[in-house]
C-alpha cells in the first residue's frame, strides 16, 4: 500500500513538472505586403495607409504592426522601388496569422481597396528577434 501511495504520489510530481515545463516556443511570422496602386497619387495612398490602419492592426496575436508609404528617398541601386504602401505585420505565432487571414475585418479590407490595386505582393518568413537589444528601438523612433 506504501509503494502504490509512493508511486501515485511521484506520477503526480512527474505530471505537474512536466505540465509546467516550458513548451517549445512557436516562430513569429512576419508578414509583409507590398501594394501597387493604380493610381498612385498621394491621396490614394495615404487612403490605403489609413485603410491598413483601420482594418488591419489590433488583431489578436499580433506582435508588430505598421504601414507607411515607399520612402523616396532611399534609391540605391539594392533599393526596390516597385510598389506604393507597404504593410508589416508580425504574428506571434501561425495560428494567429491564419486567424488574422479569414478575419472579417480583414476580409472587410480586402473586399473595400481591391479595386486601387494594380499588384499585391505578399512575403512570408518566420522570424525570431535576437534579445533584449532587438526590441530596443534606435534613437528617435518609438518602440512598438
Amino acid at each position: 500500500m506504501k509503494t502504490l501511495l509512493r508511486l501515485s504520489v511521484l506520477g503526480a510530481i512527474l505530471v505537474a513538472a512536466i505540465a509546467a515545463a516550458p513548451q517549445p516556443q512557436q516562430p513569429m511570422l512576419s508578414h509583409n505586403v507590398f501594394f501597387k496602386l493604380k493610381d498612385p497619387s498621394p491621396s490614394n495612398k495615404q487612403k490605403l495607409v489609413a485603410a491598413c490602419q483601420q482594418y488591419l492592426s489590433d488583431h489578436p496575436g499580433t506582435v508588430f504592426f505598421a504601414a507607411g508609404v515607399l520612402a523616396n528617398e532611399f534609391d540605391r541601386e539594392v533599393n526596390v522601388r516597385d510598389f506604393d504602401v507597404a504593410l508589416h505585420v508580425v504574428f506571434a505565432n501561425k495560428e494567429a496569422h491564419d486567424q488574422y487571414q479569414t478575419a472579417p475585418k480583414h476580409e472587410r479590407f480586402i473586399q473595400e481597396n481591391r479595386e486601387g490595386w494594380e499588384s499585391v505582393r505578399v512575403f512570408d518568413s518566420w522570424v525570431k528577434t535576437a534579445g533584449a537589444a532587438a526590441r530596443t528601438a534606435p534613437p528617435g523612433v518609438a518602440n512598438p
